[in-house]
């Protein structure tokens, strides 16, 4: 679960600058010196909040959520596009969500023709309030949050989670036979894994913190997700009373992995601050994730990549505000995040995507040495 909105009040809003690019928005997007694995980057979206772009397994499609106010919405619904043919900035794409309440984390099911998002709708048409912000940056848990099944047209088929409580973040197995999500049905907010049907939820983190954000690795055997480990009696009493009120305080999160069982947990990254968004690298080894470690004040966000042990950190995106919730499309082509570069100074997120260039850097470093 992220709520866009409010990440951007926290992690922008001091900052008095924003990259104006100096194309429009329908030429290709601008890169940045050190950016060497990306390669023809273009801009999907234009204006909004544009957010978790995830591809289908067939890598023509793309799914997200949006709070676009030029498509009439006041908070994020969940669309889907046909990246051979659809043009963003002529239309708005097709909407899979009811327009009610308020989604989030939405994915592609296996055969391309369903797609699985969690919603607040049945606790009420409006979108649900957003927390007081005098207590510092909080992220809520709506405990109106179901995980739906629809079609490619917007038809709900099944609702795989049916309790009062927070059921969402959820994504899907490259096997196609299990879904991983968060809840807080446990009375903490831990990792759950459940048939494709929604049936047989099996809790598989069990330690006191927010766990969530989590991805199967390419060949459905591992987790990587997201997770804040309070340990002093003040985080821990801060946390457990946050949670009391549905509330998650993100600003201290950092990278997990596991077996998709749950067992064998370990830690990935220790840079402090908050490291999220996670997504593994096509070979299974390496992961991306977005991070403001580097960050002085904390506010400022790019995409790194690092390997399963730890090592081996590397910078991938350099945008001076924010990049993140990057994916690579299936066959590890091409690469999907979202960035606010080339917002013609505004506050807008957009969808980006771009071939993934393997051999950057040593290409790079050819270049030169011919020099």
């Amino acid at each position: 679960m992220v709520n866009i909105p409010l990440v951007k009040i926290l992690f922008l809003s001091i900052l008095a600058f924003s990259v104006v690019a100096q194309q429009s928005p329908k030429s290709k997007a601008i890169t940045y010196p050190g950016e060497v694995h990306l390669k023809n980057l273009r801009q999907l979206t234009n204006g909004g909040d544009n957010a978790e772009a995830y591809w289908s397994f067939d890598n023509r499609k793309l799914v997200m959520q949006s709070n676009n106010p030029a498509w009439g919405l006041k908070c994020d619904q969940i669309f889907w596009w046909d990246i051979r043919r659809d043009n963003l900035f002529q239309s708005r794409p097709q909407m899979v969500s009811t327009g009610r309440g308020r989604t989030t984390c939405s994915f592609f099911l296996p055969g391309d023709t369903l797609i699985l998002f969690a919603s607040t709708h049945e606790g009420g048409d409006d979108c649900p309030p957003e927390p007081d912000r005098s207590i510092g940056y909080v992220w809520p848990l709506y405990d109106t949050y179901d995980i739906y099944v629809a079609d490619l047209k917007g038809n709900i088929v099944k609702k795989l989670t049916d309790r009062k409580g927070y059921d969402a973040e959820a994504t899907v197995s490259p096997r196609g036979d299990k879904i991983v999500f968060t809840s807080d049905r446990s009375g903490d907010l831990e990792l759950w894994v459940m048939d494709i049907d929604g049936s047989n939820p099996v809790q598989i983190t069990n330690e006191l913190g927010y766990d969530g954000g989590a991805f199967f690795s390419p060949d459905g055997s591992k987790i990587v997700f997201r997770a804040s480990r309070p340990k002093t009696p003040e985080e821990i009493a801060e946390y457990k009373a946050l949670l009391a009120k549905g509330l998650v305080k993100p600003s201290n999160m950092e990278i997990f992995v596991c077996n998709a069982d749950g067992s064998n947990l370990r830690q990935v990254t220790n840079l402090g601050k908050a490291n999220w968004a996670p997504y593994y690298h096509p070979d299974g080894k390496r992961i991306l994730f977005s991070s403001n470690h580097h960050s002085p004040r904390g506010y400022h966000f790019n995409i790194f990549m690092i390997n399963e042990d730890g090592t081996g950190l590397k910078q991938i995106t350099f945008d001076p505000t924010f990049d993140a919730f990057p994916m690579f499309s299936w066959d590890g082509k091409k690469l999907v995040f979202s960035s606010n570069r080339n917002n013609g100074g505004t506050r807008d997120t957009n969808v980006f995507i771009c071939d993934w260039d393997e051999k950057g850097d040593s290409q790079k470093f050819f270049r030169r040495k011919m020099k």
